[in-house]
């Protein structure tokens, strides 16, 4: 019985050139094409398969009058050799893409206000940077998202602490105020009223974020502090297609982050309430691993967002004074 193939052995004699001829012949099942696809002559192919087939102690390719099929066991060596070879091609194709400014991907999550405004600007400045750079974006409720950040699914994410404990987990860098806006289509009849009364509010169904998300809550307050009743006639989704369908097919009212509805309300689809309901701004900042600080990309991306932060904060600022 043949000795064992140690894997230091194995490792000493293989070379790409040798998995080469084991998926070329694999394929073409003919020494002439095998060696004019490597560029060599037949009799120095023959050479390197017998060299090859004494290594491993066994013929990886039968000798047959027109054709040279795989062995059972040559079956088994030329899968290793094509997996081999693909995964050098996938290497190689990263390695060009680190060289030409991609550098590997980033996984961020975003609550809908983020993902409306602060994240396409600042995936546009970073694929300046990086053109081939990969970047995941998912959507959700701040809640969600911190689920995933806590399943390591997320690198970073752009939201709000939805309970104390993520304080203990999680680091939080404020980015910037969210304003909310009650609002209605064109053609709800509240519209016809310059100041929508407290009372009437509850006349209306809504359309709402689900209980135990941050704006859920900041409307409850607002509604707790104005002394009336949460409305009764709603529907709960945290879909942001979905609200705009819901607002556009009937006289129903919601609340949303203002930049999530700017092109709507800038268009005159949707109005904007007035009531003297006090929406206070919820503010929204990166979300990241206390125990893991972003490096490379991930940091890259952070120190844009925070920067465009100031610069909005220094604008408006500016605009004030």
């Amino acid at each position: 019985m043949p000795s064992d193939i140690t894997h230091s052995s194995f490792c000493n004699w293989i070379r790409f050139k040798h998995l080469v001829l084991i998926d070329t012949l694999a394929r073409t099942r003919n020494m002439h094409a095998t060696a004019t696809r490597m560029n060599l002559s037949q009799p120095a192919l023959s050479k390197m398969l017998r060299d090859l087939e004494e290594q491993f102690g066994f013929a990886l390719f039968e000798r047959l009058p027109r054709s040279m099929p795989p062995t059972e066991l040559g079956e088994y060596v030329v899968r290793y050799a094509q997996g081999a070879l693909a995964d050098s091609q996938q290497f190689v194709d990263q390695v060009n893409r680190l060289r030409k400014g991609g550098h590997g991907s980033i996984r961020v999550g975003g609550i809908f206000a983020a993902t409306a405004v602060v994240l396409p600007q600042a995936i546009a400045a970073i694929k300046a940077r990086s053109p081939l750079l990969s970047i995941e974006v998912v959507e959700h409720s701040s809640d969600h998202l911190l689920a995933m950040m806590e399943q390591n699914k997320l690198d970073l994410m752009i939201g709000r602490f939805t309970e104390e404990r993520f304080s203990q987990q999680f680091d939080f860098q404020a980015l910037e105020p969210e304003p909310f806006s009650l609002v209605v289509n064109r053609e709800h009849p509240l519209n016809q009223l310059a100041c929508t009364p407290l009372e009437a509010l509850g006349d209306w169904p809504w359309v709402l974020y689900p209980l135990g998300t941050p704006i859920r809550e900041r409307l409850e307050q607002a509604f707790r502090v104005a002394g009336i009743a949460t409305p009764a006639d709603s529907i709960d989704t945290i879909s942001m297609p979905m609200f705009l369908q819901l607002l556009q097919s009937g006289p129903m009212i919601a609340m949303l982050p203002r930049s999530m509805v700017a092109t709507q309300l800038a268009s005159g689809q949707f109005r904007e309430l007035q009531t003297p309901l006090h929406l206070a701004p919820l503010e929204y900042g990166v979300i990241t691993r206390k125990d893991e600080p972003p490096t490379g990309s991930a940091r890259d991306f952070v120190e844009i967002l925070l920067d465009f932060a100031r610069q909005r904060r220094a604008g408006e600022g500016g605009a004030s004074d």
